[in-house]
C-alpha cells in the first residue's frame, strides 16, 4: 500500500493571537552547553549526554484553548499515479462515459509462498490427509503390538505382520540403463570417367547470315503453299462426299451410325432414363411430396430441395439470369456472368431439363459475360441474350454454335451492361422484336430483320421526375439515369416500369417516349427487380439493395406495403398461381416466401438454401409448384413449395373465375393495408 500523504495544516492552526501574552519557553538553557567534568577537572568521556531544548525566536505562540483543540485528519490510500479521467464506451447507451471507480491498488512486491491459512479450503484438505496418515500409522502400530503380545503369550518367537504393503515409499525406484555398441562408420568412394569433350571453332561472315535467313524464308513460304493445297483438296473432297450422300441413301457403316441424329436422340433418352433411376427419390418427391405438417400450421410453409444443376464450365461464375421455356415446362435457361465488375470473363448459357439434372441439354458461350436472357413466348427455340459489354444477341437453342443476330457498335449496341431483356410481339406488323435496358440510360427496341438487327431508341431515362427538356438540342447523356430492370404490364403491353440506379421507379409508355407517366419514390439504393403481378394489372413489386421489398399500386407514388429483409434483396418474383404470393432472395442465402392473404407483415416461409453463398436470382415455374434459385457460385437449386405456399382460391360455382377471386383477395389486402397505416411513408 502507498504511504498516505500528510494532511495540510489548516489556516486556523497557524493563527496567531496578538492579544495573548507571550508564552514561556519550554526550558531555559544557556547559549552553549557546559561540558561535564571529572573530579580532577578533566572532561568526563563516559558521562551520559544531557538533553537541551532550544526555543526558536519565531515560534508560533498559541493559547491553551488552541493547544487543546482537536484537529481531524483523514488518511487516504489513493494511488497518485492512477488515472482520474478514464472513459469507456457504453454499448447499451452507445456513448462514452467516465469510469466512476478507479483501481487504486499498487503492488510494490509480490511472491508465491507455501504458507496456507488455517481457515482456507486447501489447509483443511491437507489436515485431512495428515490425519488419515496418522490414523493409518496408529492402526499399523496397534497390529504390530497385538501380534507381538499374542506370540509372547503362546511362547513362540515370530516376526510381526508384513509391513511391505503398508506405508510404502512411493518415491523408491531404481534406475536401469543399458549400453549398445555403435557401428563403425564406413566411407565409400567411386570414380567415374569424365565425359568426352571436343573443341570446335568457326567463322561466320555477314553474307552467310544473310543467305541463311533467305533460305529459311523460302522454306516457310513453300510450307504455307503446301498447306493451302492440302486444305483445298480436303474441302473439295468434303463437298463431293456431301453431294453423293444427299443423292444416295445413307450407308450403315460404323461412322455414320455413331454421328446420326437418331443415334444422338437415342443416347439422350438413355441418359435421361439413367438419371431418372439415379434420382428416383427426388423424382418421386417432385411428383407426390406434400408436407403433411401444413395441416397443423395454417400460416407457415416450407421448401423441399430437389435437384441441383451445376457444370464444371460455370466454375467461378455467377448465375445472372433464369428463364423458363414457355412451351416445355421442364426446360429452363441459365445465364452465367459476373457481378464483380473488376473480374470479368467470358459468358455462358446453359439450358437444363428437369429430366436430366446431371448435364445441360444445350451449352453455348459468349465473348462477354451474360447478364440477362429471355425465351420468345411463341417461338420457344429463340433465346435473346444481353451481355456485359452492351451487346444483345439472338440464339437458336437447336443450333447454338453461333448467334443468329448480334448487335455491334455500328448497329447501335449499348455502351454499358444490359440488365434486362424482354420479348414483345408487334401486333400490327407481326415482326419479332424485343426490348432491352442498360446502365447507359437507354431503353431500346430491337427488330429482327432478314439479315440484320435493327434498333430504335424508345426512351432515355433522365435523372428526375416529369420535367420536360428545356432545350431539345442540348445533349443529355450526362443527365441519364442508369436503368437496372424493367417489366411490361401483362394486360396493357404498352405500359412498362423501369428501375434505376438512383432508387426511383418510372412508369413509361411506348406511345410517349419524351416523359414519364409516373415516378415512384421509395427506395434509397439501386432497384434490382420490378415485377408486375401476373393476375392483378395495377400491382407491381420492387426489390432493392436497401434491404426492402415494396408493393406499389396504380398511380400512388408511395409504396402501399414495405417489407424489410435485413439483407440486400437480389431478386423477386410473383407466383403464377396466386395473386398474393411472391418470393425473394437475399445475400445471406435465404428464400423468403410471402402470402399476403395469410400474413401481411412477415414471410410465411423463410428458409436458408445455401451456405457461404449469395442468392442472386429466382423464378417460379409457370405450371409446376416449384421454383429455382441461383447463387454466386454457379449452382441452381430447385425447390418444391409446400401446400400452404401454393393456395389458390376455389370458386363456389361455375360462373366465378379464379382470376376474379384472386384479384378481389389482393384488393382486400391493399385496402386493409392503406386503412391501417401499413403503407410506408
Amino acid at each position: 500500500m502507498p504511504s498516505p500523504p500528510k494532511a495540510p495544516a489548516r489556516k486556523k492552526d497557524l493563527k496567531v493571537n496578538k492579544d495573548a501574552p507571550p508564552s514561556k519557553p519550554a526550558a531555559e538553557a544557556p547559549a552553549s552547553p557546559a561540558p561535564v567534568t571529572a573530579k580532577n577537572g578533566a572532561p568526563d568521556e563516559f558521562a551520559l549526554p544531557t538533553k537541551e531544548v532550544y526555543k526558536p525566536d519565531n515560534q508560533l505562540q498559541l493559547l491553551e484553548k488552541d493547544l487543546q483543540e482537536e484537529i481531524a485528519k483523514m488518511l487516504t490510500a489513493n494511488n497518485p499515479a492512477a488515472p482520474k479521467n478514464t472513459a469507456r464506451f457504453n454499448m447499451k447507451e452507445r456513448v462514452y462515459k467516465l469510469e466512476p471507480m478507479v483501481d487504486q491498488l499498487l503492488v510494490h512486491y509480490t511472491t508465491d509462498g507455501w504458507l496456507l491459512h488455517k481457515a482456507s479450503e486447501d489447509a483443511r484438505k491437507q489436515q485431512e490427509v495428515e490425519k488419515q496418515v496418522e490414523e493409518a500409522t496408529l492402526r499399523f502400530q496397534n497390529e504390530v503390538d497385538r501380534a507381538k503380545k499374542e506370540k509372547r503369550e503362546e511362547g513362540t518367537d515370530a516376526d510381526g505382520p508384513d509391513d511391505s504393503r503398508q506405508l510404502r515409499n512411493q518415491f523408491n525406484f531404481s534406475e536401469r540403463a543399458a549400453q549398445t555398441l555403435n557401428y563403425p562408420m564406413r566411407d565409400r568412394e567411386t570414380t567415374t570417367e569424365p565425359p568426352p569433350t571436343a573443341s570446335f571453332s568457326g567463322t561466320c561472315s555477314q553474307w552467310e547470315i544473310y543467305d541463311a535467313y533467305i533460305a529459311d524464308q523460302e522454306k516457310q513460304r513453300a510450307q504455307e503453299e503446301l498447306n493451302k493445297q492440302k486444305a483445298a483438296a480436303k474441302k473439295a473432297t468434303t463437298v463431293t462426299d456431301t453431294a453423293e450422300t444427299s443423292q444416295e441413301p445413307a450407308k450403315d457403316d460404323h461412322g455414320n451410325v455413331l454421328h446420326h441424329g437418331n443415334m444422338e436422340r437415342a443416347v439422350k433418352v438413355l441418359e435421361r432414363m439413367e438419371n431418372q433411376n439415379t434420382y428416383k427419390e427426388l423424382a418421386m418427391d417432385f411428383k407426390y411430396w406434400d408436407d403433411m405438417s401444413d395441416q397443423y400450421r395454417q400460416a407457415e410453409g416450407s421448401l423441399l430441395p430437389l435437384w441441383k444443376f451445376y457444370t464444371e464450365r460455370c466454375k467461378h461464375k455467377h448465375v445472372t439470369s433464369l428463364c423458363w421455356n414457355p412451351e416445355y415446362y421442364d426446360l429452363f435457361a441459365v445465364g452465367y456472368g459476373s457481378f464483380d465488375f473488376l473480374h470479368q470473363s467470358s459468358g455462358l448459357v446453359c439450358c437444363y431439363s428437369l429430366k436430366n439434372p446431371s448435364y445441360p441439354e444445350y451449352v453455348f458461350g459468349t465473348d462477354s459475360g451474360v447478364m440477362c436472357l429471355d425465351f420468345h413466348p411463341q417461338h420457344p427455340n429463340l433465346l435473346a441474350v444481353g451481355s456485359y459489354d452492351g451487346s444483345v444477341s439472338v440464339f437458336d437453342v437447336r443450333r447454338p454454335t453461333k448467334p443468329l443476330y448480334s448487335s455491334t457498335a455500328a448497329t447501335g449496341k449499348h455502351t454499358d451492361p444490359v440488365w434486362e431483356i424482354f420479348w414483345q410481339e408487334d401486333e400490327m406488323l407481326k415482326q419479332l422484336q424485343f426490348f432491352s435496358v442498360a446502365s447507359d440510360g437507354r431503353v431500346t427496341l430491337w427488330t429482327l430483320a432478314k439479315s440484320e438487327l435493327l434498333h430504335q431508341e424508345m426512351m432515355e431515362l433522365r435523372i428526375g421526375s416529369n420535367e420536360k427538356k428545356e432545350v431539345e438540342d442540348e445533349p443529355t447523356k450526362g443527365n441519364l439515369a442508369g436503368g437496372c430492370c424493367f417489366d411490361f404490364n401483362k394486360a396493357q403491353d404498352h405500359l412498362f416500369v423501369v428501375g434505376t440506379e438512383e432508387g426511383h421507379i418510372h412508369k413509361c409508355s411506348q406511345a410517349y417516349n419524351s416523359e414519364y407517366l409516373q415516378t415512384y419514390q421509395g427506395h434509397d439504393m439501386t432497384v434490382y427487380a420490378v415485377k408486375w403481378n401476373n393476375i392483378h394489372q395495377r400491382i407491381f413489386l420492387s426489390a432493392s439493395a436497401d434491404w426492402t421489398l415494396k408493393l406499389w399500386e396504380g398511380d400512388n407514388p408511395r409504396p402501399v406495403m414495405s417489407f424489410d429483409l435485413n439483407n440486400p434483396v437480389g431478386d423477386a418474383a410473383w407466383s403464377p398461381h396466386s395473386a398474393t404470393v411472391f418470393a425473394a432472395v437475399t445475400d445471406d442465402g435465404k428464400v423468403h416466401v410471402y402470402d399476403l392473404a395469410e400474413k401481411k407483415h412477415e414471410a410465411v416461409c423463410q428458409q436458408k438454401v445455401v451456405k457461404k453463398a449469395k442468392l442472386t436470382k429466382i423464378s417460379f415455374n409457370p405450371k409446376h409448384p416449384i421454383l429455382i434459385v441461383g447463387d454466386d457460385r454457379g449452382c441452381v437449386t430447385c425447390l418444391k413449395l409446400s401446400p400452404n405456399l401454393r393456395k389458390v382460391s376455389k370458386p363456389a360455382d361455375e360462373k366465378q373465375k379464379v382470376e376474379d377471386l384472386e384479384v378481389a383477395k389482393l384488393n382486400k389486402v391493399i385496402e386493409i393495408a392503406m386503412k391501417g397505416g401499413v403503407a410506408a411513408e
